[in-house]
């Protein structure tokens, strides 16, 4: 297993706090207007949605989303067997089209990966970094194998070489695949590589934070 340097991990924890600050300044008027739909729109519930998922050394944690969509919405995905099927069977998501559990206001801010803005606040907190393997739900663990371990020995990340190769096309195991040759390979400069890819994914409109 790759061991990542102290002078590595004390350069990315600094890029994380600078970045994380940075970005919730920002983008603090969009936080607002998004809270503000929420609060007073024809969708009336939580702004935020947090999700518990797995992170560095097998700790579990909560990211924090916009809520993009229903109140309850993973009850309903449970409750329904062919739709948990179909989400299971297309790497535990459905396309946002084909989800009838999201509303437009959430398919526009998906869209434009806004509803992924909150996770500056888990990066400013550190159970996340800018760039790191997405983090998992626990039923996905059994998509890596005996590579669990590695996979789960450096800190998720809310950019990565799986968004940044364009995450709506790339399944499992070819996803695995990638996530543990970041852990194999990181280092700033790959950061680096990996944040300018994410970037202009996000503009081809085939990838998000």
């Amino acid at each position: 297993m790759t061991k990542q340097s102290k002078s590595y991990l004390f350069a990315k924890r600094f890029l994380d706090i600078s970045t994380a600050l940075f970005a919730l300044v920002i983008f603090s008027p969009i936080f607002l207007v998004i809270s503000l739909f929420y609060l007073f729109g024809d969708n009336k519930g939580p702004v935020f949605y947090q999700q518990r998922r797995i992170g560095q050394n097998h700790e579990e944690f909560g990211i924090y989303k916009f809520r993009s969509m229903v109140v309850n919405a993973e009850e309903k995905l449970y409750a329904d067997k062919d739709l948990y099927a179909k989400f299971v069977e297309n790497g535990y998501k459905l396309p946002t089209e084909e989800d009838p559990r999201i509303t437009k206001f959430g398919a526009f801010i998906r869209k434009t990966s806004l509803d992924e803005l909150p996770q500056f606040i888990n990066i400013l907190i550190g159970n996340m970094s800018i760039i790191g393997p997405r983090p998992v739900v626990e039923r996905e663990l059994v998509e890596y194998g005996d590579r669990v371990d590695e996979f789960l020995s450096v800190k998720p990340g809310a950019m990565g070489l799986w968004q940044a190769s364009g995450r709506s096309d790339i399944q499992y195991p070819e996803r695995a695949d990638l996530e543990i040759s970041y852990v194999e390979h990181a280092n700033l400069w790959f950061d680096f590589k990996i944040l300018f890819m994410t970037v202009l994914a996000i503009f081809k409109g085939d990838g998000a934070m």
